[in-house]
């Protein structure tokens, strides 16, 4: 199939429904399943993606009381396979894919996942299968058939529930009781060491010790849980209230407050309203699908010189089709679709750019040349893409050609220059799968970040652009700083300088001493724009730059490389809000993740700069610490509350570096489908394949810096002044109990959630979980002089007496809530549970445990057969005295 990249510059002379996926009926559509062009072509992996999916279907519906299933799919293949049936992809990414098929992930090997960030009913990521999973019919055993395990990830990614097994905790005292974490009780098995030796226990918390393990029956009475054991043929449904178990210690009940699986998918998820209303379908057709295959590149439009000399030097891949298009008052064609085959190409493009604004701002007819000249290559534009630079303030209506735009077929990137841009450019820009970006009119970085950030990644991250670094000054001195390469990257590296009125001088030094000045430089006078392209592989290290102003003026330096070798990805960083429209009635959530390869990148030093269309900006520390925003403690996932909302747009840059060298990679899971040792069948265990072993060690990484734009996001506040939130939710409350007292560890919210401090805590307790979750203000209260709540992030931790004496084996649960200035009080925190269990001097078995409870219970029986005989007895001999008297 032809892989060249077409790509239109339309260059504007200056004077919500989504692609992801929907419900249509009761049918889900525009799921996209994207191969990484890292996996090496195979046909046959289409046909099992097709076949996990129809069966999937078929649970899918079985599961949700048949109202829902999966009716159209389409499978995105890398661009390097080779087959005339692959039909050309048109807004289908692999950025943008839910489902994705890549290599494995270090700490999950073959197991599937889904990626959450950590709130509870809202979507997933994507889910993570590898090649492997889809081919080896051995995994089927101990994961259950694909077909399942796909509707055990679909409910993470599409409904934000979490799993009810735990790896960390498998059992759990309940009433005097050793239960297996699950849901729902009703699961049949039987406890044993992984050598099928019976468990013992440690004398300490009198639960099983670590290597027991929890063997379900393989047939079961009980319908649920898909979330516990998808595994087993006999469970077809989620778990609901009737049925939860409230107790168990699972990322369920943590997340999600205690409640079950349907009460989250119907009253919380995306999907809630919809599945309320849909009926029932007396069965599901088989889903359709699509294969399709995306081109290097499709078109582009760009504005503003140095940007696009920026992005036409440094961003744009090689083989990529290019043309550039002007429109103002009228429309003309620079330069026609032209492939880059070499530098040489590219600065020949970047000769043609206009250097001049004039007349009125006439979007239509830009945007309908842009299309002519797409449509020369192979008479149509499906995939390809433009990049839509304008300051928005249309002369003709620019609603007239949206929709035709639209149903073109081609990806349209809109980057919107000042504060008055048209919100159809939005409209374009989200229905076709393109990025909105917004950007101030003034020389700012935001422009050059924003064209950094429209790429089309194929899974392969060897072969995208980084930007290391981005960074400005006004100055009419001296302008240093350092740029650290790591290891990861030093291919194509580029600095790129801009300057806003006279040429600074400029000298960049590598690590080792080399000195590059300006005759090594190239030097575009028009474009006021000076370019560094180190040779070969640049070195790994600092490289120090050095840039004096001869005159008050903004310099910006910003610095692209791209991995050092094929087989080692660079780290990279992902940027976006939870929201790209906001009414402030809900708070918003800047994210960044940090990763190399799926592996995580943990205590880095992340910031947000979040710039409002006037100028002003706020900075944010993100965090990834597991309190506040933040879903799950050292994930490589920083977050942070947006709550100091302003009317209109804004944009997103996230800055990353290594903090005081503490940076390493992690392999933490956080979830997975659960894989099953063994099955009990007719009382005797029949063992799967023993789980292949994964990369647990933590490694250290050098000196570095990523910067990343996410998409431009919009705030209209429903009222005057900005929206008050309450203190956070605490969401990571633990509890220990010390002989009669407790010891309380949770990480302290915020004023405005997890920004400043709050005013005061609540803490009461009970003996029955329920209570506690759902009235609250009736369970016991700490008697205690009022604490000082700490700022947010900090660790508190307190010793509480209940006043009562705590029986051995007593299980008491505990939660949080705080209250702010205005009085306003938090959600009420995870419940947190303990039991007071007295060290056994003499460890016994689990069999020692049963055999306990077996002789107490013939102990009774025995009581009970003679405290009914000695009733007999006596009632015989009162009668038979009765007859002798008479």
């Amino acid at each position: 199939m032809d892989s060249r990249t077409v790509f239109v510059l339309l260059w504007m002379l200056l004077s919500y429904t989504s692609t992801g996926i929907k419900l249509d009926g009761n049918g889900y559509v525009d799921i996209t399943i994207a191969i990484s062009s890292k996996v090496p072509q195979d046909n046959t992996l289409i046909e099992k993606i097709k076949d996990m999916v129809t069966e999937g279907s078929v649970h899918l519906h079985q599961a949700l009381d048949k109202k829902v299933y999966f009716k159209e799919a389409t499978i995105l293949v890398p661009p390097q396979w080779n087959s005339k049936e692959f039909t050309r992809a048109r807004t289908e990414s692999y950025e943008k894919a839910k489902i994705v098929i890549d290599n494995a992930k270090p700490a999950y090997g073959d197991e599937p996942y889904t990626h959450q960030y950590g709130e509870c009913g809202s979507e997933g990521q994507y889910i993570h299968f590898t090649p492997n999973f889809l081919r080896d019919d051995t995994l089927i055993k101990p994961y259950g058939s694909r077909g399942r395990v796909l509707v055990h990830e679909w409910a993470h990614l599409r409904w934000g529930v979490y799993d009810e097994y735990s790896e960390t905790k498998p059992f759990y005292h309940s009433k005097g009781r050793i239960e297996a974490t699950g849901c729902s009780n009703n699961i049949e098995g039987q406890f044993y060491d992984e050598s099928l030796q019976p468990c013992h226990t440690d004398p300490n918390t009198l639960l099983p010790t670590k290597g027991c393990k929890f063997f379900p029956n393989k047939y079961q009475k009980t319908d649920n849980s898909i979330m516990f054991l998808p595994s087993l043929d006999s469970v077809i449904s989620f778990c609901r209230e009737n049925e939860h178990n409230y107790e168990a210690p699972n990322l369920q009940n943590k997340k999600c407050g205690n409640r079950a699986t349907w009460t989250v998918i119907f009253e919380d998820s995306v999907d809630k309203d919809a599945l309320r209303s849909l009926k029932p379908l007396p069965s599901s057709p088989p889903p359709s699908f699509k294969v399709v295959q995306r081109m290097h590149r499709g078109s582009r439009i760009l504005l503003l010189q140095q940007a696009a000399t920026y992005f036409l030097r440094n961003i744009i891949e090689d083989q990529a089709g290019v043309g550039i298009v002007t429109f103002s008052t009228d429309a003309s064609t620079l330069s026609p679709l032209t492939t880059i085959d070499n530098d040489s190409t590219r600065e020949k493009l970047i000769i043609l750019l206009p250097t001049t604004a004039s007349g009125s701002t006439n979007m239509c007819k830009g945007l309908d040349l842009g299309l002519q000249v797409l449509k020369k290559d192979n008479g149509d534009v499906i995939g390809d893409e433009i990049i839509f630079l304008t300051d928005g303030e249309a002369s003709d209506k620019l609603n007239s050609c949206v929709l035709s735009a639209i149903e073109s077929g081609a990806i349209i990137h809109t980057i919107a220059l000042g504060d008055k841009a048209d919100k159809a450019l939005r409209e374009m820009a989200v229905k076709t799968g393109g990025t909105f970006i917004t950007a101030s009119d003034n020389l700012s970085n935001q422009l050059l970040n924003g064209f950094s950030s429209i790429t089309i990644p194929t899974g392969d991250q060897t072969k995208d652009p980084v930007q290391i670094d981005s960074v400005g000054k006004q100055t009419s001195d001296w302008f240093n700083g350092t740029i650290p390469v790591d290891q990861t990257i030093g291919t194509k590296t580029s600095f790129t300088i801009i300057y806003q009125k006279s040429l600074p001088h400029i000298s960049i030094q590598s690590p080792s001493g080399s000195t590059y000045n300006q005759v090594q430089m190239r030097h575009d006078v028009s474009a006021k724009t000076v370019t560094l392209k180190v040779p070969g592989t640049a070195q790994t290290g600092d490289w120090k730059y050095s840039i004096q102003s001869p005159t008050l003026q903004s310099l910006i330096i910003t610095v692209t490389s791209q991995a050092a070798r094929a087989d080692v990805p660079p780290i990279i960083v992902k940027a976006h809000m939870n929201q790209q429209f906001s009414d402030g009635t809900k708070p918003m959530i800047v994210f960044a993740e940090v990763s190399q390869n799926y592996k995580p990148v943990i205590k880095a030093e992340v910031w947000a700069t979040l710039e409002s269309q006037s100028g002003s900006a706020q900075e944010l520390q993100l965090l990834d610490n597991g309190a506040g925003a933040d879903g799950f403690k050292d994930d490589g996932v920083y977050s942070r509350y947006f709550t100091q909302m302003k009317n209109g747009r804004s944009s997103l840059k996230v800055r990353v570096k290594n903090q005081n060298g503490e940076a390493r990679f992690t392999f933490q899971k956080s979830g997975g489908a659960p894989y099953i040792l063994g099955y009990v069948v007719n009382g005797v265990v029949e063992l799967n394949p023993p789980k292949p072993p994964v990369s647990e060690e933590s490694l250290v990484i050098g000196s570095f810096t990523r910067t990343a734009t996410g998409e431009s996001f919009e705030v209209e506040l429903t009222g005057s002044t900005p929206p008050n939130f309450p203190p956070n939710k605490i969401t990571d409350l633990s509890a220990e109990i010390q002989e009669d007292s407790v010891l309380l560890i949770w990480t302290a919210p915020g004023e405005d959630l997890d920004h400043g401090t709050a005013k005061s805590y609540e803490i009461r307790w009970s003996f029955d979980l329920k209570k506690l979750r759902f009235n609250f203000s009736n369970a016991h209260v700490f008697n205690i002089p009022a604490i000082s709540p700490q700022e947010f992030g900090s660790v508190e931790q307190h010793s509480f007496n209940p006043n009562i004496t705590i029986p051995n084996g007593t299980t008491i649960f505990f939660a949080v809530q705080s209250e702010d200035k205005e009085n306003v009080k938090s959600e009420i925190s995870n419940i947190a549970q303990a039991s007071k269990i007295l060290p056994d001097p003499k460890p016994q078995g689990m069999a020692d445990l049963e055999l306990k409870f077996i002789f107490i219970a013939i102990s009774v029986c025995l009581a009970t057969v003679v405290i009914i005989g000695i009733v007999a007895i006596t009632s015989w001999a009162l009668k038979q005295r009765k007859v002798s008297v008479s």
